[in-house]
């Protein structure tokens, strides 16, 4: 068993990522972002799962957007483009699963 904390750090800092853990296949990252803050395009050679803890992030995933909240899952495949927005000040968990 392993408890991992992800403690907010926006207002100290704007856009923190961090690596929180990693096993087997598997790597999980904290990315919190304030309103406006942007993620470039980029792709992943893995599958990735992204959960939204707090706030509204606005992906863009080979070219169509779609808006991500607490109540929603987003899975992406490997290589798929992607890009992101916070719409509001947001707190994500990032699951890299490589095959």
């Amino acid at each position: 068993m392993e408890l991992i904390e992800t403690l907010y750090m926006l207002g100290e800092k704007q856009k923190h990522i961090q690596k929180l853990t990693s096993f087997e296949k598997t790597t999980i990252v904290n990315i919190q972002l304030e309103k406006d803050e942007v993620i470039l395009e980029h792709d992943a050679d893995a599958d990735v799962v992204i959960i939204v803890k707090k706030g509204k992030v606005t992906f863009k995933v080979e070219g169509k957007s779609i808006q991500l909240t607490n109540e929603n899952i987003l899975h992406m495949k490997p290589k798929e483009k992607h890009s992101l927005k916070a719409d509001e000040a947001s707190d994500l968990i990032v699951m890299q699963i490589k095959p």
